[in-house]
């Protein structure tokens, strides 16, 4: 246990791990979870992978919801555009034939 708790400090000081895995870590290695270093190591490295795996699905969620939202602005905007230029084309060929009259 002791060894498991000695190599959870160096990975936190050489900031391989972070303090909130270390802390989870460490309950786990205090709760005899782990039994031995080779072990420990394997399900830091689990663990560290999980971690880069779920933050680029959310940075891909979040660049797709962004280019959504841009496109969406995108349509809106067209959309208005053109019921602005429909509202004046309308008016100019209704008070054309008014005056021929």
């Amino acid at each position: 246990m002791r060894v498991l708790r000695r190599m959870l400090k160096r990975y936190r000081e050489a900031k391989k791990i972070d303090k909130h895995l270390y802390h989870e870590l460490y309950m786990k290695v205090k709760g005899g979870v782990y039994k031995n270093k080779r072990v420990l190591m394997e399900s830091i490295h689990k663990l560290k992978a999980e971690k880069v795996r779920e933050k680029t699905l959310t940075d891909q969620f979040e660049a797709r919801r962004a280019k959504s939202k841009a496109s969406r602005e995108r349509k809106i905007a067209r959309r208005e555009e053109r019921l602005a230029q429909g509202v004046q084309e309308p008016a100019a060929t209704e008070a054309a034939p008014a005056a021929k009259k």
